[in-house]
């Protein structure tokens, strides 16, 4: 069934209504409290912090988009692989699950110097601290997905003979996309913000900075409107890397449910 013109049209505007509502409550806040610049700038300000100079900005979230792109790339093939791994034993589950836990449990910030160490600074590092915080939600619900694939048609591919292979690529991999798209979504956010993180301890300054380096060096400065356009870009990076993931699990989907 699909979506009513006005179901559409609502879904676009009432978004646009929340962020003109709350543009509009910043400057109020802004103008009944006096607030200073360097606290909070208005929107008009902040507009024009990036109108006056938007090319370091636009650089840098070049730069941080490419970073998180390729620390979630890597975070989806090296979660994939590694649940498909635990799901072929319940030994090999149990020993080697409650691992990945540290990439959920140990703050990044605790491990981001020894990035640095191991990786260098720049881009390595930067992206291996991406992948480091999106990595356990591809594994945790893949291997969800590919636990919950139905037992009826495991039964048969056993009966047939199917190889593990086999099984793994023509029942549990298609039975696991649905949960193998939600950790996706959630770790495209987490890129992103594992991508800023990196960035403020391994970033590299100069031309084509990222918009973790253009944060700290504006907060050094007391420059609160440029530090606000870079959040807001690194916010745009994070929603385009979420939306790339819901397109490309739409035809996943709608190809699954064709087949």
């Amino acid at each position: 069934m699909t979506a009513r013109p006005e179901s559409k049209v609502a879904g676009v505007v009432a978004p646009l209504c929340v962020i003109l509502l709350a543009i509009a409550f910043w400057a109020a806040i802004k103008w009944v409290f006096d607030v200073r610049d360097f606290v909070l700038p208005s929107p008009g300000g902040v507009l024009s912090a990036f109108l006056a100079e938007p090319w370091p900005f636009l650089e840098g979230c070049l730069a941080t988009a490419i970073n998180a792109a390729s620390g979630f790339a890597i975070a989806t093939v090296l979660g994939i692989a590694l649940a498909s791994l635990l799901s072929l034993s319940r030994v090999i589950e149990r020993s080697v699950y409650p691992l990945t836990l540290l990439f959920q449990m140990v703050p990044l910030i605790a491990i981001a110097p020894l990035l640095v160490v191991w990786c260098g600074y720049g881009r390595p590092a930067i992206v291996a601290s991406s992948a480091v915080v999106a990595l356990f939600p591809v594994i945790a619900n893949t291997l969800s997905g590919l636990r919950a694939r139905p037992l009826a048609l495991d039964e048969l591919f056993s009966i047939l003979g199917a190889s593990v292979l086999v099984r793994w690529w023509k029942l549990a991999l298609p039975s696991a996309v649905p949960s193998i798209v939600t950790g996706l979504r959630i770790a495209a956010g987490l890129a992103t913000i594992g991508t800023i993180s990196g960035e403020f301890l391994a970033g590299i300054g100069g031309k084509g900075a990222p918009l973790g380096v253009l944060i700290t060096t504006a907060l050094r400065n007391f420059q609160t409107d440029r530090v606000i356009v870079c959040v807001l870009l690194s916010a745009l990076v994070g929603f385009a890397l979420f939306g790339a993931v819901s397109l490309t699990s739409r035809l996943l989907l709608g190809r699954f449910l064709r087949s």
